[in-house]
């Protein structure tokens, strides 16, 4: 499998695994089952003849109708990917995830672009297929055909032929798509996941470098585990006598885990 290698502001590379075809394959399999499920039963339950009776047979009204019953399908993917965080269902199933080539959670407006773009992954010579159909070119017949299944193909064959597994979406928006099951764990980096609005305590902090950042990491997720009280007594004690900061925390704990998170915001957004 190929590997995606990224370095965080803190000059820490990390590695992803790239989903391959074949993953990505078996999503949109899953995911498209759901889909013609959900068309299948709402065919199947609702009463079309009830709503043309309700409209008195009013096209305009009847077609809106059909539009809003099969939006959930036309928009599975994109809200999919915003609500599971870069998955849709097919992709947890398979332990894959859209990732910003950074390493960052893509935008809504990623999302958008990748999804939009499914037209020229999948769809862009399906409408060459109906336009030519539409003109009757019986004698093209064969040649409409092949162009109809290298237009579906085209996502796929970008997925193999590119060097980060991207499709022409992926590419627009700036995304990858990775395999979760034995990607780097997040607390082996110095990492710390702060939210948007994280207002810091200790701005001493910055006297840390990455490597002091790591150990402390390292030995306070150890300690943590072990409940070895004394050592993180020892590593609180350490960490003031470096950055001589002046705690506003009595719980040993709580003050070096603000540390990292502190330090995790002014290195970020140096």
């Amino acid at each position: 499998m190929k590997r995606l290698q990224i370095k965080t502001a803190q000059n820490v590379d990390i590695n992803f695994t790239l989903a391959n075809v074949g993953q990505r394959l078996l999503a949109f399999l899953i995911d498209n089952v759901i889909k013609f499920a959900y068309i299948y039963f709402a065919i199947k339950f609702l009463n079309f003849n009830l709503i043309g009776d309700t409209f008195n047979d009013d096209q305009w009204s009847i077609a809106a109708i059909d539009i809003l019953i099969f939006l959930p399908v036309t928009f599975y993917s994109l809200y999919s990917e915003i609500l599971l965080d870069g998955q849709t269902i097919g992709k947890k199933f398979l332990k894959i995830k859209v990732i910003n080539v950074d390493g960052f959670k893509p935008s809504i407006t990623d999302y958008i672009i990748r999804w939009f773009l499914r037209v020229i992954d999948f769809n862009f010579f399906s409408l060459i297929f109906i336009y030519f159909a539409s003109l009757g070119l019986d004698s093209n017949f064969q040649l409409i055909i092949v162009c109809f299944l290298i237009g579906k193909l085209i996502g796929f064959l970008l997925i193999v032929l590119t060097k980060k597994h991207q499709r022409f979406g992926d590419i627009m928006a700036h995304t990858v798509v990775i395999y979760l099951k034995d990607t780097v764990k997040f607390t082996d980096t110095i990492l710390e996941q702060i939210t948007d609005t994280y207002k810091p305590v200790y701005p001493a902090v910055i006297r840390l470098s990455d490597n002091d950042a790591r150990i402390i990491k390292e030995t306070f997720y150890k300690a943590t585990k072990m409940r070895d009280y004394k050592t993180l007594i020892k590593l609180r004690s350490k960490i003031i006598e470096v950055t001589e900061i002046k705690s506003v925390h009595t719980n040993d704990k709580e003050f070096i885990d603000i540390v990292l998170k502190d330090y995790n915001f002014y290195t970020q957004s140096m």
